[in-house]
């Protein structure tokens, strides 16, 4: 058997163990690999990354709020739940990857049966999020609890999701188009997620609390205090019933999606005879060998630091830099897309409060994060075709992958949320008030402007070694296409002898 140029994708031991096909599974396995995706296909995958979106949209912005203001923990136990939640992704994203390498194939794939166990325990974890329990002191235990129960739920529908992107399709056009969908249908999750919530708790807003009431609460009779603190509580109430509300919708929301995506993508063996040739990893050998391959470190680190700049969304631009990408390539959209943000954060923080000012960075900042969040997954099947090219005996690995960067993502997203969260401490933050002090705006104003600015500095420092361009993407592409038709002739040869 020919070798690839300068790799040598089967060793004897591997061939000589490999389990014989007949000719009719060598031809099923050969259609899986070259049946092409149908726009109905690519819409029902994109709309399974609704509710990850959806959700993380919803607990990113109005989490700290419902903390804080609505189940009235003192801040720094909301940045601790915060922090501590998220930072929890860092045992199960890369377990939850491990294990869905060792997962054996089923009829219907290996990614899609994780997607569809998880959808229920993972809702009614999220709905339970959202519940002011009636005690007191182990509110804080609660939310712990079960916001590190949804995060672990969520990764074993996220990873395999984001893993999917590999088995959907060998070819690397076909998988971009569907990244494109899904990165669509993910910004408008964003939306649909903040809006929902947004709209819903809005109509029950608790009251708030300012200098004034509590120095002219002395002045009012016993009588005027005790109907006061009633309505008070059953405005609290009201907001407490619409979060429940809200986040039941969300959860109707998330199984439909899910459903949609399992009725609607057919998972596709693009390995082939190549999964009775599998070397088996340890979880610490195949932990090695992702962190070490150069290239997806390079691409995590740096998108690590612009990710925990940008936590918005951009629906209408991420079709436009699909065309970008595809028309200069993708090392050169990274550069422009996400530096293009940073003169309106430096705005943000040396311009006065503005409604018209904060509408034109919105919509300009809009642009460059649909860049920041269609780049990535974009660039991320290039970086595990790159490791297979250099490691031609491994294969599976492609949850491992995913898990770390779903973990990376999440991660800083945690970060930012507890960063905040405990610099509003810091300054002062007061719980249900209607003016805060000057030094929670000034911190606030740090948040949003200098520290993403610094962030989005470093990410591209980082990415400036990132090595993989159009040339050697293609060249990958060439050489997996070489791999692929070795191992058609291999398995024919001996599914010929088989029969």
């Amino acid at each position: 058997m020919t070798r690839g140029e300068g790799d040598e994708p089967f060793s004897s031991g591997l061939i000589s163990s490999a389990k014989p096909m007949n000719k009719d599974e060598f031809k099923i396995a050969k259609q899986e690999r070259k049946r092409a995706l149908t726009m109905c296909s690519k819409v029902c995958f994109a709309i399974g990354g609704a509710p990850y979106q959806i959700t993380s949209s919803a607990l990113g912005f109005f989490l700290q709020i419902f903390l804080l203001d609505v189940a009235q923990l003192d801040p720094l136990n909301a940045s601790v739940i915060l922090f501590v939640g998220r930072v929890w992704d860092a045992v199960t994203d890369p377990t939850v990857g491990f294990l869905i390498s060792r997962t054996p194939w089923t009829r219907h794939g290996r990614m899609l049966p994780w997607i569809l166990v998880s959808t229920m325990p993972a809702v009614l974890c999220y709905f339970l999020i959202w519940v002011v329990p009636p005690i007191e002191q182990g509110k804080m235990i609660w939310y712990l609890l079960f916001y590190c129960l949804f995060q672990t739920l969520q990764t074993c529908f996220h990873v395999p999701y984001s893993a999917l992107t590999m088995f959907i399709s060998t070819e690397q056009r076909e998988r971009d188009s569907a990244t494109a969908y899904r990165m669509t249908v993910e910004a408008m999750g964003m939306v649909i997620g903040t809006a929902v919530q947004g709209q819903i708790v809005g109509m029950a807003n608790s009251p708030c609390i300012n200098s004034s009431s509590l120095n002219s609460s002395s002045n009012h009779s016993m009588q005027e205090n005790a109907t006061q603190i009633t309505l008070n509580e059953y405005k609290i109430f009201k907001e407490r019933c619409a979060y429940m509300i809200a986040s039941a919708i969300i959860s109707l929301i998330y199984i439909m999606c899910a459903v949609v995506l399992f009725l609607g993508v057919r998972e596709q063996d693009n390995e082939g005879g190549l999964k009775n040739m599998q070397r088996r990893a340890s979880f610490l050998t195949g932990l090695r060998l992702v962190m070490g391959h150069g290239p997806y470190v390079k691409l995590v680190l740096a998108f690590l630091f612009t990710s925990l700049a940008f936590m918005l969304s951009a629906t209408l631009t991420i079709p436009m830099w699909q065309w970008f990408l595809c028309r200069f390539g993708k090392k050169t959209a990274v550069y422009i897309g996400i530096t293009w943000a940073v003169p309106f954060m430096i705005l943000v923080g040396c311009v006065n409060s503005s409604l018209i000012i904060s509408y034109v960075v919105s919509i300009a900042a809009g642009a460059s994060v649909a860049a920041a969040f269609l780049l990535p997954w974009s660039m991320l099947p290039d970086v595990v075709d790159d490791f297979k090219v250099q490691n031609p005996d491994y294969h599976g690995h492609e949850a491992i992958f995913y898990s770390f960067y779903v973990f990376f993502t999440k991660f800083a997203s945690g970060v930012s949320l507890g960063v905040s969260t405990l610099a509003l401490s810091f300054a002062g933050y007061v719980t249900g008030g209607c003016v805060q002090p000057d030094s929670v705006n000034m911190t606030l104003k740090i948040l949003v402007s200098a520290a993403p600015v610094s962030l989005i500095a470093m990410g591209l420092l980082i990415f400036k070694t990132y090595p993989i361009d159009e040339k050697r993407r293609q060249y990958n592409n060439k050489q997996l296409q070489l791999l692929l038709r070795q191992s058609d002739s291999h398995v024919s040869e001996m599914g010929s002898l088989a029969t």
